[in-house]
């Protein structure tokens, strides 16, 4: 199975835009413009990854939010108007973040968390799962613990179930732990049906990507690593993902991933070896991806850094 097919294959984060910000009116409603999803399509992307946080989509008495849903409708149709598919991220869910600073925990022992969960998943079903040929979903982004996944296992296939009833067409992204490593798709269960697609993220070697990331203490002050003392190659990608090819094509389906690049803590010059090596794997096995991030972020491939190699960086994307 290949999402190439589907249009799903060569994406662009839209992070930093309904997540991960201070959810200020000016944000929500400028940080991301039509004119982005017009450029974003003009560089050659297919569909664009959208982040969205439950605080977004609920209010704060924990309930579905018309305004949030009619945020995602608008981006929607920003990307019909340009012909770009759109994957809907829920990035943060109550009571779990992927980064600890956010202060949300308890989802995985929670049933309260857990049924908000469902609730946003079947809002967003009910609006978008006509949409089926341009919407895709994916539950939750980065599992961090292993110690998590039988929980999410159950979590996430009742929440496959319900979505279901409304959507029973669209694609479904689901990840596994480890923040959502590729070492970690072997563990997850058989998918639920023929839509259900396995999903990574990928930063390795992560002292290359994230080297002077201000959020991790232990790179904070590691920067210089070049490409060639990361341990980056082709062949470093084909063993590193070998484990989840296998399983998807045991499986019968896709894998798809959903963010993967490199700080701006590195140099274009030396940031495209990264993506050279990495999309000559992507290539070869037809793996579906969206890179991180469109603007910004500490990863922006609009960001004027770029500007001397960004058409030769959309070559390979």
């Amino acid at each position: 199975m290949t999402l190439k097919d589907k249009g799903f294959y060569k994406g662009m984060n839209l992070g930093g835009w309904m997540s991960q910000c201070d959810y200020s009116e000016e944000r929500l409603n400028g940080f991301i413009t039509e004119k982005d999803f017009e450029t974003i399509a003009s560089w050659g992307f297919d569909h664009v990854r959208i982040p969205v946080d439950y605080n977004v989509l609920c209010t704060e008495e924990g309930e579905i939010s018309a305004k949030g849903i009619s945020r995602i409708q608008n981006a929607l149709e920003n990307c019909g108007e340009y012909g770009l598919r759109a994957v809907l991220d829920l990035h943060k869910t109550a009571g779990f973040s992927f980064d600890q600073n956010e202060g949300e925990s308890g989802f995985f022992e929670n049933e309260k968390y857990q049924e908000q969960f469902y609730r946003i998943w079947e809002a967003l079903a009910g609006h978008f799962g006509a949409m089926s040929g341009s919407v895709a979903f994916e539950l939750l982004n980065e599992v961090t613990e292993k110690e998590y996944l039988p929980a999410w296992k159950r979590i996430s296939s009742e929440c496959i179930r319900r979505i279901r009833l409304a959507a029973p067409d669209s694609l479904i992204l689901l990840g596994s732990y480890h923040h959502n490593n590729v070492g970690a798709v072997p563990d997850l269960d058989s998918p639920q049906d023929k839509n259900v697609i396995y999903n990574f993220h990928c930063y390795d070697p992560i002292r290359f990507t994230h080297q002077g990331a201000h959020w991790m203490p232990e790179l904070i002050d590691r920067t210089g690593f070049s490409y060639e003392e990361s341990g980056a190659s082709e062949a470093y990608f084909e063993e590193l993902f070998a484990p989840a090819i296998r399983k998807a094509e045991e499986e019968g389906t896709a894998l798809y991933c959903g963010e993967y690049g490199v700080i701006d803590q590195v140099p274009p010059e030396t940031a495209l070896k990264w993506f050279r090596a990495l999309h000559a794997v992507f290539e070869k096995h037809q793996i579906a991806r969206s890179v991180w991030s469109f603007r910004e972020m500490d990863f922006g491939i609009a960001d004027a850094r770029w500007d001397g190699l960004r058409k030769e960086l959309l070559t390979l994307l």
